[in-house]
């Protein structure tokens, strides 16, 4: 009985030690302090969310969003590496560890959250899927494709959609398949199919950027599916899961609250107590997510609230600020979780 009685105990204490190891194996925030930088998974080129000049300087709103996580944790907005990915490389590049976390225009879905071993930390854009056509095609709406070719590109969610939609409307169509983001665009504005076809913000961003004649090309209205863009991380390392979350949720409660990049400053001698805890004069919001209280004040110093971020990158491309990305006082989903 004394050796069943050890061997219980041996046991417990092995299953708590690598437990409580697996708990603590692999911290981010660890591995982006003492490297100095903040390893960004994203896109190889959507304008309004990321995309490079001729210079490599990055801009977006997946970017931007980068640029706020490497502020609140490193200080520095600068501190922050950008990984392009293809729509086939970034889940593996996150599960491997090469990036700290993807912000790039990635879908959160079930089988997304429940089988990759990764994490959504909240919703950053609501996007939906649509097509674009020649407007000498003729075509008024997605109903009259029966049929289409369709460019489409693999490793995502628009594969599936596209299906769906199809099947759904009794509807026949041949995908016309790539890999590579850029392979795709070109086959569709050489006339290698009909349609091109993803989500609404890419389309808008290929119209802006990639078309040789905007006027001669046409979004149809539909919008065919539900797509929550937002920053995705590693399953298993909650404090830096935290971290991004909250990030979200602060760049959203200073657009509520009305603190701007230009006025972060003034702002904490506010009397609202939600503010005073955002910017750290009161409460200690930056201690329980292991950094320091001012984490929301250098985020919002260095890229703005929500709003900010929204305007100066997706404004450009012709994407107003409508429906679901409205703030959730003024009818749209963007809310924050509060901060107390």
């Amino acid at each position: 009985m004394r050796n069943k009685t050890l061997y219980a105990r041996l046991f417990i204490a092995f299953t708590v030690a690598v437990l409580t190891g697996s708990a603590h194996a692999g911290k981010t925030l660890d591995a982006v302090l003492a490297r100095g930088d903040v390893r960004c998974g994203v896109s190889t080129g959507v304008a309004g969310f990321a995309i490079a000049d001729s210079a490599g300087n990055w801009t977006g709103l997946d970017t931007d969003f980068c640029r706020g996580l490497a502020a609140a944790v490193l200080g520095d907005a600068a501190k922050v590496t950008f990984v392009p990915l293809s729509a086939q490389q970034r889940f593996t590049a996150l599960q491997s560890g090469e990036v700290d976390l993807l912000s790039r225009n990635t879908t959160w879905t079930l089988t997304r959250d429940a089988s990759l071993g990764l994490m959504f930390a909240g919703v950053t854009f609501y996007d939906g899927q649509g097509f674009m056509v020649p407007g000498d095609l003729g075509v008024q709406s997605a109903t009259e494709l029966d049929g289409a070719e369709v460019c489409v590109q693999t490793g995502t969610t628009t594969e599936l959609n596209l299906a769906d939609y199809f099947r759904a409307n009794n509807m026949n169509f041949k995908p016309v398949v790539f890999e590579n983001l850029e392979e795709s665009i070109s086959a569709f504005f050489n006339g290698r199919c009909q349609v091109y076809t993803t989500d609404r913000s890419g389309l808008a961003a290929i119209l802006a950027v990639d078309a040789p004649n905007p006027d001669d090309y046409v979004i149809l209205p539909e919008t065919i599916s539900k797509e929550p863009l937002g920053p995705v991380v590693r399953r298993g390392d909650d404090d830096w899961f935290t971290i991004v979350k909250w990030l979200v949720y602060a760049l959203i409660e200073a657009e509520e609250k009305g603190v701007t990049q230009a006025n972060v400053a003034s702002m904490m001698d506010s009397q609202d107590p939600v503010v005073k805890r955002l910017l750290g004069v009161s409460g200690d919001m930056g201690t329980k997510l292991g950094l320091g209280n001012s984490w929301a004040v250098q985020a919002i110093q260095a890229v703005g609230n929500y709003g900010e971020v929204y305007d100066r990158n997706v404004l450009p491309i012709g994407l107003a600020r409508t429906g679901s990305n409205r703030l959730w006082t003024q009818g749209g989903l963007m809310y924050a979780m509060p901060l107390r």
